[in-house]
Parts: C-alpha cells; sequence; structure tokens
C-alpha cells in the first residue's frame, strides 16, 4: 500500500455527508456526519469487528465552569490492512454531560455516546477521513481569518518627503490623492510656503491691503 493511498481514498467528503453549523461559537464551521466515517470505514476495510474496530481505553468526567460538567472518551482506532491489524490509532473525544442553558443547567444521557463520536472522528483524521474539511480550516479546530486590509497608496511629497495628507473644505473631504494631484505632488505645508515665496516679491512692491483684506480661506487651500 502506497503512503498517501487511504488519505487520498478518504481526503473528499460528499457534500450530502456535509451539514454546517448555524449556531454557538462553532457558527459557520462545518459538520460532518459520523455516518460517512462508519460507511467510509466499512467500504475501506469490511465490517466493524472484522475489518476494523475502535474499543474505549477510558472514560471519565470532568468538572468544568459554573457546574457544567464534561464527559471523556479514548478510544484506539485499529484497522486490518491485507490480513493484519495495525497499531492502534488514538483518538479522544469530549461532550458536556451537565451544560449550562438560558434555563440553567442541563444534563445530557448521550454525552458519553457524543463524546465517543467526537473521538473516533479524532482517531479517523489521522487517516485522512476528511481532509479536505479540516485542510480548509474550516473545523472546530480553526476560526476564519479576517481578510487583511487593502494596503493604502502613499502619497510623499516632493519637497519634504512627508506623507501627503488629506483636507476637508466646505464640508467635502479631499483624499491624500485629491490633495498631491491638486498641489501638483506636495503637501500642504510646502504648497503653502511656496505660495508665501511667489507672493513675496509682490508684497514688497505693492501697498499694503486694506484692514480684513488677509487671505481667504480660499486662499488657505489649492481648490
Amino acid at each position: 500500500m502506497k503512503n498517501l493511498e487511504l488519505y487520498e481514498r478518504f481526503r473528499s467528503v460528499p457534500e450530502e455527508a456535509k451539514k454546517p453549523i448555524k449556531g454557538g461559537r462553532l457558527k459557520g464551521m462545518t459538520d460532518i456526519s459520523p455516518m460517512w466515517r462508519i460507511k467510509a470505514l466499512t467500504e475501506a476495510f469490511g465490517p466493524c469487528g472484522i475489518g476494523w474496530k475502535a474499543p474505549i481505553t477510558k472514560q471519565w468526567l470532568e468538572a468544568g465552569a459554573d457546574g457544567v460538567v464534561m464527559a471523556f472518551c479514548n478510544i484506539a482506532l485499529f484497522v486490518k490492512v491485507d490480513g493484519a491489524w495495525s497499531e492502534g490509532i488514538d483518538g479522544t473525544g469530549g461532550a458536556a454531560l451537565v451544560a449550562k442553558e438560558n434555563g440553567g443547567l442541563y444534563s445530557s444521557d448521550e454525552a458519553f455516546k457524543m463524546a465517543y463520536t467526537d473521538a473516533l472522528s479524532v482517531a479517523c483524521k489521522m487517516l485522512g477521513v476528511g481532509a479536505d474539511v479540516y485542510w480548509d480550516k474550516d473545523s472546530k479546530y480553526n476560526q476564519p481569518e479576517a481578510p487583511a486590509p487593502a494596503p493604502v497608496p502613499q502619497y510623499a511629497c516632493k519637497i519634504c518627503g512627508a506623507p501627503v495628507k488629506g483636507a476637508k473644505k466646505d464640508g467635502k473631504q479631499y483624499s491624500p490623492r485629491d490633495v498631491y494631484g491638486m498641489t501638483g505632488g506636495i503637501c500642504l505645508n510646502c504648497w503653502r510656503e511656496e505660495r508665501k515665496a511667489a507672493a513675496a516679491p509682490a508684497q514688497l512692491e505693492a501697498p499694503p491691503p486694506p484692514p480684513g483684506d488677509g487671505l481667504t480661506p480660499d486662499d488657505e487651500l489649492p481648490f
């Protein structure tokens, strides 16, 4: 048997065996049907107890927060290949025996069964069962990652090298790109300095403006 033979056989999960989780902290993740795993093992190795088996090696309870009690189960999955049994493939699963709900504490009589099913899924994963789902980080062990924000283009002043910043005038917001284009590629500080320098000779020759006739808001910005 080739190394990836079983992995490639088990990795794909049919759509009818996948169920989206619509509530709780696992919302948006995907649940794989336990019966599909059993069918996959049976198709590959034969009936349970003949071609594969998963005996329980340990079961126990642990106290959680706020009165919650967790049930855990360890198993060892064995598969028969070419007439020989494999070594045990360990799996650990857990479920709430006593869960805290809106109405108070709730006891489940299926906690150990759910823990066993969870443990079997963990062991099966070692053979590649459902690998495509886990590889896509679509499981309870991997939360979806937020997309990285798009990079913001930077416009540097051609004179001082500082980033060109946006500006607001008459209720309208101008982006750094807008300012960069209107000033000819320089920041507002350098644009104002250039404007003052250009106006300096004229101010020496012209009479001083009458009181109150200084720079207007239109003179403060290039737009």
